[in-house]
């Protein structure tokens, strides 16, 4: 039996992480996404909602449920509060991530097992990873893909562009078309199963 591969999917903002990922997913890739547990976390797990409004007050909640744009208001203009944030949650996103593997790695119906995780890097997580994939684009076509309205608060504090190239074992490149995405994600395939 072939060994299942850890697979961190990491870049800057609007990169086309997601996307990757899904092309990922259509060749047998199982999927967990970072963002995705921390909502799951900040909506569902009582300690960590407890542990969050401990640190950022009460003014965090919306109809009793976590409002994720106020944490973001407080938290990337206080790098004190971020960085306690992070160390609320980042320990479990990790523990949820090598949960996920551990259930998967002895089934034999995913090529892969892949992660999302935008701030790879920044939380020195690459260790975990057999591979890393970094998925970049020009920080103008990254600007205009954006949904967020402090996107320049969020990438100030990500690693550049260069440095998660030097730290990746593969690289992507997101200024073209889906069909060109769609070729690189290809070419890099054969490493990944």
């Amino acid at each position: 039996m072939l060994e299942l591969k850890k697979i961190a999917i990491t870049g800057g903002l609007s990169s086309g992480k997601t996307t990757v990922c899904q092309i990922l997913e259509e060749h047998g890739a199982y999927l967990v996404n970072a963002d995705e547990i921390t909502h799951r976390l900040l909506s569902l797990d009582s300690d960590c909602i407890k542990r969050v409004a401990d640190l950022l007050g009460s003014d965090i909640f919306s109809h009793d449920t976590i409002d994720r744009r106020k944490i973001s208001q407080i938290v990337f203009s206080d790098p004190h509060k971020l960085a306690a944030l992070e160390d609320i949650l980042h320990p479990i996103i990790l523990s949820e991530i090598e949960k996920e593997f551990q259930n998967l790695r002895d089934k034999e119906h995913f090529t892969m097992f892949v992660a999302e995780v935008p701030l790879l890097y920044e939380a020195g997580w690459e260790t975990h990873f057999d591979l890393v994939i970094s998925v970049i684009s020009d920080i103008k076509i990254a600007e205009q893909r954006t949904l967020s309205d402090d996107f320049n608060k969020r990438a100030k504090r990500q690693f550049t562009n260069d440095e998660k190239c030097k730290l990746a074992d593969f690289t992507i490149n997101n200024n073209g078309s889906l069909l060109e995405l769609r070729k690189q994600v290809d070419q890099i395939l054969p490493h990944l199963t």
